[in-house]
C-alpha cells in the first residue's frame, strides 16, 4: 500500500481575503475528509513574500489540521529553521505535539531564497551556522533540563510527549545538510532522490558514531490529480499545474535538486514531463509509486475542482488500493 499524502500550500493568484479564507477553510475541510478515509499524511511548507500568497506559517496551519482531525500527520516539509527564533520555535512544536499527540513532523531546511531572508533581517550567508543553533536548540529544549543559550541558563516548558522527542528530519540536497543530520543523529530527508548522497549521510552517521536514517523521496514521487476527464481536466485547469511550477522553478537556483521541480514552459511540455499527473482513477491505481501524493488545490484550483479530485482519490482509488494489498498473492 503506498503512503497517501495531500499537499497544500494554499497559493492563490489574485487572491482577495474573501477567496483566501475560503481556500483555508476548504484546506481544513479537506484535511477532515482525508482523515475520515485514512488518508495518511498531510504536506504543508513554508514561504514568504510570495505574490500568489504561498503559505507563510505552516505550523499555524498544522495547528488548526490537528483541531480538526484525529489520526493524520502533518509533515511541515519544509520548514526554513534560520528564520525561526529557536526557543520560540521549541516552545511552538512542543505545543504541537502535546496537542496533536505526537502527529507533527518537522523537516527543517535552510531554503534558498535570499528574499526571504531579507524579508525578515536575517543574514543569508550565515544560514548555516543558524541552521546548527536551532537544531541544536531544539533538541537541547525538549529534554526540560537547563542548557546554555545564547550566554544564559535557560529551561523551556512544556515538555513534549514525544519521546525523545518530536520528529525532526533535516532536509536539504547538499553534502553540508547531510553533514548537519548526521552530525546531530537525526534523520536526513534528501529533496530529491539522491542514492549518492544517501551514501555520503551513511559515511558520516559512521564518522560520528551516531544512528539515522534516510527519508529519501522515491525515483518518482508526481504531484497528483484525478479526474473522471484528464484531457478536460488538463485544457479547463492545466494553467493552475503551470502556474505552480514556472514559480517553484523560478525560485530555486539552477543547482538545487527537488523531487517536484518542473522545468515545463508551456502546457504541453508540463503534461509530457510527468511532474505534474492528470489521472483518472483506474489509472492512478495502475501507477507503480511509494507514494501517492494528492495536490487538490495547486496553483490557486478551484475549490469545487479540489473536491472532485480528493473525492476521487479516497472514493474509489483507496479502496482499490487496499483491496489489492489485502489480496493474497497465488503461488
Amino acid at each position: 500500500m503506498p503512503v497517501t499524502v495531500v499537499r497544500f500550500n494554499l497559493a492563490e493568484p489574485g487572491a482577495t481575503p474573501a477567496s483566501l479564507a475560503d481556500r483555508y477553510r476548504t484546506a481544513l475541510e479537506m484535511a477532515a475528509y482525508a482523515d475520515e478515509h485514512g488518508i495518511s499524511t498531510v504536506q504543508t511548507e513554508e514561504h514568504h513574500g510570495a505574490d500568489d500568497n504561498w503559505l507563510p506559517s505552516p505550523f499555524a496551519f498544522a495547528g488548526a489540521v490537528f483541531g480538526a482531525t484525529r489520526r493524520i500527520t502533518v509533515t511541515v516539509s519544509a520548514a526554513i529553521g534560520p528564520l525561526h527564533d529557536p526557543l520560540r520555535l521549541a516552545e511552538d512544536i512542543a505545543v504541537l505535539d502535546l496537542l496533536s499527540g505526537g502527529r507533527l513532523v518537522t523537516v527543517a531546511g535552510i531554503g534558498y531564497r535570499p528574499e526571504e531572508y531579507a524579508l525578515f533581517d536575517v543574514d543569508f550567508a550565515r544560514r548555516g551556522r543558524l541552521q546548527d543553533e536551532l537544531l541544536e536548540t531544539l533538541l537541547k529544549a525538549w529534554t526540560g533540563e537547563e542548557f546554555e543559550y545564547r550566554g544564559r541558563r535557560v529551561r523551556l516548558t512544556p515538555r513534549p510527549c514525544t519521546h525523545p522527542h518530536p520528529p525532526l528530519l533535516v532536509g536539504g540536497s547538499s553534502k553540508a545538510a547531510a553533514r548537519r543530520a548526521a552530525r546531530l543523529g537525526l534523520p536526513f530527508f534528501p529533496s530529491a532522490h539522491l542514492p549518492e548522497l544517501e551514501a555520503y549521510y551513511k559515511e558520516r552517521l559512521a564518522e560520528y558514531g551516531t544512528e539515522g536514517w534516510t527519508m529519501m523521496p522515491a525515483a518518482e514521487t508526481p504531484l497528483l490529480h484525478l479526474s473522471e476527464e484528464p484531457d478536460r481536466a488538463w485544457a479547463r485547469y492545466g494553467e493552475h499545474f503551470l502556474h505552480e511550477a514556472r514559480t517553484y522553478d523560478s525560485w530555486q537556483p539552477a543547482r538545487t535538486r527537488s523531487a517536484v521541480r518542473s522545468t515545463a514552459g508551456t502546457l504541453a511540455e508540463l503534461r509530457a514531463e510527468g511532474v505534474y499527473r492528470v489521472l483518472t482513477p483506474q489509472e492512478c491505481v495502475a501507477q507503480d509509486l511509494e507514494s501517492m501524493v494528492l495536490h487538490p488545490l495547486a496553483g490557486g484550483m478551484p475549490v469545487e475542482e479540489g473536491w472532485r479530485s480528493l473525492r476521487l482519490f479516497a472514493e474509489q482509488v483507496l479502496p482499490a488500493l487496499r483491496h489489492r494489498t489485502a489480496r493474497p498473492e497465488r503461488d
